[in-house]
């Protein structure tokens, strides 16, 4: 299993090790000792990575205290101590959702149109459907009848129940509505979909904090994720869109979709590093079951390997 996982991971970042880890390799490897040219080469090649400028900085300078202190004399100590500290950052945000309180597991999904944020909730849906759990989808995205569609055809795939309303319906109704019924049905998770129309950026933000605020009243754990989805190839946009969505609603994790087609994936370090938001799953590739969950030591050893 981890094999494949391993594998997965590799092939869709193979555009990121390139762009990041193949350049630092070769950087390195043309410099006989760790002075300030081979630094600053570093940090240019991290910030051209979307790393993040205060993020590059920040690993460049613990590599040049760690040189100082002890004789690095190979380029393999060099990459092995940014490896380190490139997991030590991704760490540092883990959370364990799995015992999270209440039953079903309500996740609320959250992000702005074209982020992926349909495919990422069926791909999701078929991995808890995988690991034998009852899934629900509800189409709270109420005012673009396309979307619900769409979203429909996602849950057939994954074989998730489908719950959607008339047109224009108020979304947290909606909501509220698929919550009672996923406990009536004793299903395990339900995945609560929602506009992402960033041109009415309050009426959105207010919209998600009525679902939210709805939902808890049938019981105060619910949500017990709320994930926002992100389109990795937008790069340090993305960081900009987790700080509009935290003062809003708070996301409790991430979704990055897209990996596979972008060498920008260093924004997943500055992410975690800056915002301390943890990055819950990675879309790596088109197919159903092309979702991983988010393990700092894979995703760091698919990278470097």
């Amino acid at each position: 299993m981890f094999k494949a996982t391993l594998d997965r991971l590799r092939s869709g970042l193979s555009k990121t090790k390139t762009n990041l880890v193949d350049r630092i390799a070769s950087a390195v490897g043309l410099h006989k000792n760790i002075d300030d040219d081979l630094l600053g080469e570093l940090e240019e090649i991290l910030i051209q990575a979307d790393v993040g400028v205060a993020t590059s900085q920040k690993l460049v300078e613990e590599l040049k205290q760690k040189s100082s202190r002890e004789k690095i004399e190979t380029s393999d100590r060099v990459m092995e101590i940014l490896k380190d500290e490139i997991k030590a950052i991704l760490s540092q945000t883990r959370i364990d959702s799995s015992t999270a309180a209440g039953f079903p597991r309500v996740i609320m999904v959250i992000g702005v149109n074209g982020t992926g944020k349909t495919t990422s909730i069926g791909k999701l849906a078929h991995k808890f459907k995988e690991k034998g759990k009852r899934v629900a989808i509800a189409a709270c995205d109420t005012f673009r009848a396309a979307a619900i569609d769409q979203l429909e055809i996602w849950a057939h795939r994954a074989g998730a129940d489908f719950i959607r309303s008339q047109p224009e319906s108020d979304p947290a109704a909606v909501a509220f509505d698929a919550v009672q019924a996923g406990l009536a049905r004793k299903t395990d998770v339900v995945i609560i979909d929602t506009a992402g129309r960033l041109h009415t950026k309050v009426n959105l933000m207010e919209e998600l904090k009525k679902i939210r605020r709805v939902i808890s009243k049938i019981n105060p754990f619910f949500p017990q994720e709320i994930l926002l989805v992100l389109d990795s190839t937008t790069g340090q946009n993305a960081l900009s869109q987790v700080k509009l969505f935290q003062e809003a609603v708070g996301p409790t994790g991430l979704i990055l979709t897209k990996l596979d087609g972008t060498a920008k994936g260093g924004v997943v370090i500055a992410i975690a590093d800056q915002l301390k938001v943890p990055v819950r799953y990675i879309g790596v590739g088109e197919k159903i079951e092309d979702i991983e969950e988010f393990e700092p030591e894979e995703f760091v050893e698919a990278l470097f390997s």
